[in-house]
C-alpha cells in the first residue's frame, strides 16, 4: 500500500540544475532514513546521499558533495534532491528509498520508488 514516487528529472546542459522530488503515501516518510541512488547505463546502481529522520543528519558520496543538497519537507511527506552544476557523468536513473531505519548507516532501504531520468548533456 505504501509508495515513493520520483518526479523532476529531465534534460538539462552541464552546470544546470534540477530538484528531484521523492513523494511518500501510505506511510510518514519523515520517520524513516531516505536516500537517493542512481544507476548510470550500463552501471550498478550506487549510492548519492541519505537523509536520517532522527537527527536529521545528511550524509553525501564523494562525487555529490558541495553540489547536491537533500532535504525534507515534513508537511508534504516529501524529500528533494536539489542538485546544482549538473555533469554529464551524473546522468544516470535516480531512484529514492525508505529504509527501515531512522538512521542512514542502518541501511536496508527496503521501499523504493520507479526512477526518474536525469540526463545532462550539451
Amino acid at each position: 500500500q505504501s509508495q515513493l514516487v520520483e518526479s523532476g528529472g529531465g534534460l538539462v546542459q552541464p552546470g544546470g540544475s534540477l530538484r528531484l522530488s521523492c513523494a511518500a503515501s501510505g506511510f510518514t516518510l519523515d520517520y524513516y532514513a531516505i536516500g537517493w541512488f542512481r544507476q548510470a547505463p550500463g552501471k550498478e546502481r550506487v549510492g548519492v546521499c541519505c537523509i536520517s529522520s532522527s537527527d536529521g543528519r545528511t550524509y553525501y558520496a564523494d562525487s555529490a558533495k558541495g553540489r547536491f543538497t537533500i532535504s525534507r519537507d515534513n508537511a508534504k511527506n516529501t524529500v528533494y534532491l536539489q542538485m546544482n552544476s549538473l555533469k554529464p557523468e551524473d546522468t544516470a536513473v535516480y531512484y529514492c528509498a525508505a529504509s527501515s531505519y531512522s538512521y542512514c548507516s542502518g541501511f536496508d532501504f527496503n521501499s523504493w520508488g520507479q526512477g526518474t531520468q536525469v540526463t545532462v548533456s550539451s
